[in-house]
């Protein structure tokens, strides 16, 4: 069963090149989210997620609301692996797929076929399964022959039909997301809705950072507040 748990989890971000005198940092800290403190040698630290703890289990949809700042794609982040927790413990049973950063790993000198690869490389897809799918692939994104050309080529629109129908290919057990996803031009938008729709229904967990009330009276059954790295209640 998927599950997931954190347990007293932190995230400090460390910056360099600036020093940690007082008045700096509170300069800082009036116009960032997370808080600010005095590291060794001076150094500031930015502490996105401090000491959160939760457990989310299968069939949970939960959104994480709060302000700017508030550590809410940070603890996506820590979900997914791209970041570590410098305190606490985090433990996670299932896949996780991310839907933030949809286009993260594409090369716009490289051709339809090549990024299909290297975001398949990069979403842990099995290189000889990801072969087998391409028509399916360029069938959805409808990319036809400018499937061989390169992603400079292609519009705006274009590009993020490729880059829905390669982040979509696998059914997730565990699904982030940084807001509601909405892709591509009108004539594509319809049927992505459809395939989001399908894979938000199958997936185990969904973890979903989002501004909308409308989204979490609609989807999820937990909440849980955020506010400047702290979590303030579930």
């Amino acid at each position: 069963m998927a599950k997931i748990i954190l347990d007293r989890v932190s995230v400090d971000f460390p910056i360099y090149n600036t020093t940690g005198r007082s008045l700096k940092i509170q300069l800082m800290q009036a116009a960032t989210g997370g808080r600010m403190n005095a590291g060794a040698r001076g150094s500031v630290v930015v502490q996105a997620l401090r000491g959160v703890s939760m457990e989310v289990k299968e069939g949970d949809r939960v959104a994480l609301v709060g302000p700017n700042g508030a550590g809410k794609s940070t603890l996506l982040r820590v979900i997914n692996g791209v970041y570590e927790p410098t305190g606490g413990r985090i433990a996670v049973k299932g896949k996780v797929t991310s839907l933030v950063e949809i286009s993260l790993g594409m090369d716009s000198e490289a051709t339809g076929i090549e990024n299909i690869y290297l975001r398949g490389a990069l979403l842990g897809f099995n290189r000889r399964w990801l072969s087998s799918k391409i028509s399916d692939i360029v069938d959805f994104a409808g990319l036809g022959e400018f499937i061989r050309m390169p992603l400079r080529t292609y519009s705006t629109g274009m590009q993020m039909r490729l880059a829905f129908s390669i982040s979509t290919l696998q059914q997730p057990e565990i699904l982030v997301m940084d807001e509601w996803l909405t892709v591509g031009d009108a004539d594509f938008k319809e049927t992505a809705q459809q395939r989001l729709n399908e894979i938000v229904q199958k997936s185990s967990i969904l973890v979903i950072a989002t501004h909308s009330p409308e989204l979490v009276a609609k989807v999820c059954n937990r909440t849980i507040h955020l506010d400047r790295g702290t979590l303030i209640c579930i």
